[in-house]
């Protein structure tokens, strides 16, 4: 369905949870120094599934599934991917950094590595994003060794992408296949050919705290779909039960394995650390870890 992804450097805009430097210099910085760190220790190759069994293209995907509710789109989806019908354009990931002052004055750097785009199924000639649910999402995760981002890590990918595009709302039929299409080929007319880190374009499925879920079980938690401006239209919200997913819901993937003062420590134990959990959560009480 697409050809390759995008990307001019966008312009910047000013995060004070990032606290490095303001104005339109902070997305090309940042994506400076994390490049110098994963040249020299962080570059690692994400193993996704080898092609097999035929080849499923983005638009075949949507052939197919044009009828589909929410559990054939995931099981189809879950299928794709395990068969490595994935574009190589998804299997290269980039680094995105976190920098914090804890409470003692101490300071923490940590470069996270994360899918350049959502997930999407196809070839790199023609492909095209699938919203998923959390559990969906969460499967494929797995298997990558990976995670979903949390708030924080999403309001950092949004000021460090190179690609930063204009949120595009639909209204009728929002959680229909079609629309999930259609939504897909405008975010392409949108990319016009650049290639780098892409944002804007879909909320993120999220983790997030015990606290924002409000003691409620099986719901999905979304965030982000940041406006040029870099605010976002979707506050965290954990409304839904986790089998809705609609158009404007993405799947995006972080390692787990995060680089942290010069050693690598797992994303689980950055969120319970007292003095680092910083760097990955903007959130108070226990996070959740997985869906």
């Amino acid at each position: 369905m697409h050809g390759a992804m995008a990307g001019a450097i966008g312009g910047g805009r000013v995060r004070s949870s990032v606290g490095l430097c303001q104005g339109w210099l902070l997305p090309v910085l940042l994506s400076a120094a994390c490049m110098v760190c994963v040249s020299c220790r962080v570059t690692r190759r994400v193993a996704f599934p080898e092609p097999r069994g035929g080849v499923l293209t983005g638009s075949g995907f949507y052939r197919t599934a044009a009828a589909y509710g929410w559990r054939a789109r995931d099981s189809f989806a879950i299928d794709a991917f395990e068969r490595g019908c994935v574009p190589g354009y998804l299997r290269r990931f980039v680094p995105v950094c976190s920098r914090w002052t804890d409470s003692t004055g101490g300071e923490w750097r940590a470069v996270f590595r994360v899918s350049r785009d959502y997930f999407m199924v196809g070839t790199d000639a023609d492909r095209a994003r699938v919203p998923l649910t959390p559990m969906a999402g969460q499967r494929i995760a797995d298997a990558l060794g990976c995670f979903l981002p949390t708030r924080r890590l999403v309001d950092l990918i949004d000021a460090q992408s190179r690609v930063r595009l204009e949120p595009v709302p639909m209204y009728a039929f929002r959680d229909s296949t079609v629309t999930m299409m259609q939504h897909d080929l405008i975010v392409e007319g949108q990319r016009r050919g650049r290639r780098g880190l892409v944002s804007g374009i879909k909320k993120d499925v999220v983790l997030c705290s015990e606290e924002a879920l409000k003691g409620r079980s099986h719901r999905v938690a979304i965030y982000g779909w940041h406006r040029s401006d870099g605010r976002p239209i979707q506050p965290l919200y954990t409304g839904h039960v986790d089998g809705y997913v609609d158009y404007s819901h993405g799947i995006r993937f972080v390692c787990r394995r995060v680089w942290v003062n010069g050693r690598w420590m797992d994303y689980a134990e950055l969120m319970r650390h007292p003095l680092m959990r910083g760097l990955i959560t903007d959130e108070r009480g226990v996070m959740m870890e997985r869906y």
